[in-house]
């Protein structure tokens, strides 16, 4: 029967199947098999996965991210980013890159990224002079860093499914969040002269001053949810609740960029989307209870733990499986469906969940930008108007510069780990 249902996963995700279909069908089918199991229990099991607090972070960080975009605070970070680095050769593609990572740390989602920031920069740096594929994979790319830099959504489901606190997973994400970031803007250096990138006129002082006051209460708010998060303030979820009554505050009443008329078409829209991200979770969830029947953790345990290399080789097999899962799955059913599994051989081998957590959002955060799936590259592609093939030629050396961070994150797990734990002692004790 397992061989069965394998087959009939991989036959409805080529045809194009809905991921969260294909998983619900592929339970409902697998447990309605099982002897003496009633077939209720699918429906027990995705009531289940999603009656958590924890969750309820998902769709308020979604909720944030909408009232940034839609009240125009991510244009006021962008023009911020612009006016900072904009003279340098290179400097939309640097600014990009930096908006990125100032806009990780509100809304925890990356595909808000890439929607509200590459629907302004990748015109712009088009109209620039910068080639599209360029455009395309600078955005892409540094969207990732949305998953990384907390607050983060796939940070809380990993949480949530480790029984880890989401603050310890959203500090450790932050040293290699920046990391990566820079490594991007490497990238952006090595390429700037031999591709002759632009440089925008130099903005004067001044105006730069000016700018940074307008974006003062955008560029504090993530100082706000990260103190409130480390002093033990608010929970992870209070924190997105905070960001979304937050952005909601400045776009009224201090940029006055956002009308309550706006309000209900912006709920309805971030109930689609959290709707899309919490029914596969729903669904991924009995899925794993299939898997449970079948004894597959023990399975996954007993092959690592009889594997030469102990905690490194546990690791890069970690990497190197969620690459390929990022390249046809979502994060947050991926993380709902195989963290279980993985998760009894980690604590076996000694690995850190913590690590492990960061280790595996990383790998499924690029995993936004590797195709067929990479909602990030798709949605970059769809605004610049080009293939997917020529959008990833861009993203490439990219992808491949942050894999390095990666890659030492994996070589070094309890150097990465000290660094959380004595820069937020209290949350590590």
């Amino acid at each position: 029967m397992g061989v069965i249902l394998v087959l009939m996963f991989i036959v409805m995700v080529a045809l194009g199947v809905p991921i969260s279909f294909t998983l619900g069908i592929v339970s409902f089918t697998g447990i309605f098999a099982l002897p003496n199991i009633p077939p209720d229990v699918v429906f027990t099991k995705l009531f289940n996965g999603l009656n958590s607090f924890t969750l309820l972070a998902v769709p308020l960080f979604i909720l944030a991210a909408n009232l940034m975009n839609a009240g125009s605070i991510t244009d006021k970070l962008i023009d911020t980013c612009t006016y900072t680095v904009g003279r340098f050769r290179g400097g939309l593609a640097y600014a990009n890159i930096l908006v990125s990572m100032i806009f990780a740390g509100i809304s925890g989602s990356s595909q808000a990224d890439t929607a509200g920031i590459g629907k302004v920069l990748i015109p712009a740096m088009e109209k620039e002079g910068y080639d599209k594929e360029t455009a395309v994979g600078v955005t892409a790319i540094s969207s990732t860093i949305g998953s990384i830099i907390p607050p983060s959504i796939i940070m809380v489901v990993y949480a949530g499914v480790a029984n880890k606190s989401p603050s310890q997973l959203f500090m450790s994400g932050l040293v290699p969040g920046i990391l990566i970031g820079l490594a991007q803007m490497s990238v952006v250096r090595f390429f700037s002269k031999r591709k002759n990138f632009p440089v925008s006129d130099k903005v004067p002082f001044k105006k730069v001053m000016r700018q940074i006051l307008i974006s003062l209460p955008a560029l504090f708010t993530p100082v706000l949810l990260i103190g409130g998060i480390v002093t033990g303030f608010f929970t992870a979820t209070e924190s997105a609740a905070f960001a979304s009554i937050y952005a909601l505050l400045i776009a009224l009443f201090f940029y006055r960029s956002f009308k309550i008329s706006q309000l209900p078409a912006i709920l309805m829209d971030t109930m689609k989307l959290s709707a899309l991200s919490l029914f596969a979770l729903a669904t991924a969830n009995a899925l794993g209870e299939l898997l449970s029947y079948y004894h597959l953790n023990e399975v996954v345990q007993n092959f690592f733990t009889a594997l030469p290399g102990g905690k490194m080789a546990f690791l890069f097999i970690v990497i190197l499986f969620f690459l390929a899962v990022g390249m046809f799955m979502d994060a947050v059913p991926a993380i709902i469906l195989f963290c279980p599994v993985i998760i009894p051989a980690a604590q076996a081998l000694g690995v850190d969940l913590v690590i492990l957590g960061l280790i595996v959002v990383i790998t499924l955060a690029f995993g936004l930008v590797t195709p067929p799936y990479g909602l990030c590259l798709l949605i970059s592609c769809s605004i610049s108007d080009i293939t997917i093939e020529r959008g990833f030629k861009g993203t490439a050396p990219y992808f491949f510069v942050s894999l390095c961070v990666l890659i030492l994150l994996a070589l070094f797990p309890d150097f990465w780990l000290s660094i959380p734990t004595a820069l937020f002692p209290n949350l590590f004790a």
